[in-house]
């Protein structure tokens, strides 16, 4: 029967507050840190962890609940995919800001707007914008006087009973690599310390691992100024949960056996979670979700998964029929990242997988060059772990799809 609600689930986009789960140890951390920005003192916090693991889902609800509900700060996310430059960095603040605060209706966007004077223009076209358009060569003095800006635009928030900002630069890949983000960020941080004058001010920077390591090559004092916070898989129980809620809202029922399934493919990773369940979703026709509608969202999930999450040439490799049945068995293995070579070797040969086991050290090299797998010294010699858990997660999930197709094929021929 046809539904007559929206799906719950939102691949590919934050999770709705209401859908939220879990990281309760993450939130406590920004509790503290935003608490302190709110009697004056900067904080920096770098939110690291893989794709499609919660970053941008955790960065949001921390900024409407924490931030900005329970701490009176003004928040702003900003999304800075593909910007490179420090001055396109300082001028999407600046309009973020008069934007939320005309969206908001919030008294303190006047202040912005007579602070920034004929700079911040209010555009109506499909809705309410604001542009902030300064000439170059101002918002070049933008970029030097970051600080200045902050502390007299800070002050008058404070004058609307706004305890400060709680400001988030996401997926800053561009800016990552560049050392001028890099050497702006430390002398920025420096400046507040010798300044002598208080910044109730929350930076968060969000972005994979790597970000976070580049940056420091570039400027070996970020390690010091950058306070680190990792978020990890769910748990079997968080995953469980998160599919119990979502269900809920549209009032569907899940089977328990069809529950374990689900959470178990989804491996702890919301991104993978919310594309099964989507799926399961437009599978259901009677508002209960059994074993087989789970068991078919794994395999469709899987097509999805790796057009999303996974490079081109990665896919490619994975897909390999010549490869097929030696990535199922590494799937099949306890769900751990660290398997050895040997073992590997030992099930083909056991299992009569001759062709298989003589491949296998070319497999290996070549998902190795392609950075799905790497050497893993303190396994001992022949350990390789995944580099990522959405590779990981991939696997199971094709394996799943590949035994589907095999047992499609076996019906067929009787």
């Amino acid at each position: 029967m046809p539904k007559d609600r929206e799906s719950p689930f939102t691949p590919g986009q934050p999770a709705p507050q209401n859908l939220f789960v879990g990281r309760i140890e993450q939130i406590r951390h920004f509790e503290k840190k935003i608490a302190r920005a709110g009697h004056g003192r900067l904080e920096v916090v770098f939110l690291g962890g893989e794709r499609g693991i919660g970053k941008t889902s955790l960065a949001k609800f921390v900024r409407y609940v924490v931030a900005e509900r329970d701490h009176q700060m003004v928040g702003l996310h900003l999304l800075l995919a593909g910007v490179t430059s420090l001055r396109e960095m300082v001028r999407r603040t600046f309009e973020g800001l008069a934007t939320e605060g005309i969206a908001t209706q919030a008294p303190w966007y006047q202040r912005i707007k007579d602070f920034f004077g004929e700079y911040v223009k209010r555009v109506d076209l499909f809705g309410v914008e604001v542009e902030f358009r300064p000439p170059e060569d101002h918002l070049q003095g933008l970029v030097h006087n970051f600080l200045p800006a902050m502390h007299n635009l800070t002050q008058r928030l404070q004058e609307e009973e706004r305890k400060g900002i709680f400001l988030i630069l996401d997926d800053i890949n561009g800016l990552a690599g560049s050392v001028d983000f890099a050497n702006w960020l430390k002398s920025f941080v420096d400046e507040v310390a010798i300044s002598q004058k208080s910044l109730p001010m929350c930076l968060v920077l969000v972005g994979l691992e790597e970000h976070r390591q580049t940056l420091i090559r570039l400027q070996p004092s970020l390690a010091r100024i950058i306070d680190p916070l990792e978020i990890h898989a769910w748990s079997d129980d968080e995953t469980r949960k998160f599919y119990q809620k979502a269900f809920s809202e549209v009032e569907i029922d899940i089977e328990d056996k069809a529950l374990e399934t689900m959470a178990y493919f989804a491996g702890g990773l919301p991104a993978v979670a919310h594309i099964i369940g989507d799926v399961a979703f437009d599978l259901d026709e009677d508002y209960y979700i059994d074993a087989t509608e789970a068991n078919k969202a794994v395999v469709i999930a899987a097509d999805q998964v790796g057009r999303k999450y996974l490079e081109p040439q990665v896919l490619s490799e994975l897909h390999s029929k010549r490869y097929r049945k030696i990535l199922r068995w590494l799937a099949q293995a306890p769900y751990e990242s660290r398997f050895r070579r040997r073992e590997v070797l030992q099930h083909l040969k056991a299992k009569g997988m001759r062709q298989e086991a003589q491949v296998l050290d070319n497999f290996l090299r070549r998902i190795e060059r392609l950075g799905v797998i790497k050497r893993d010294p303190e396994g001992g010699r022949g350990t390789y772990r995944f580099t990522k858990d959405i590779y990981r997660l991939y696997l199971l999930l094709e394996a799943a799809r590949a035994k589907a197709e095999e047992e499609e094929m076996e019906i067929e021929v009787l």
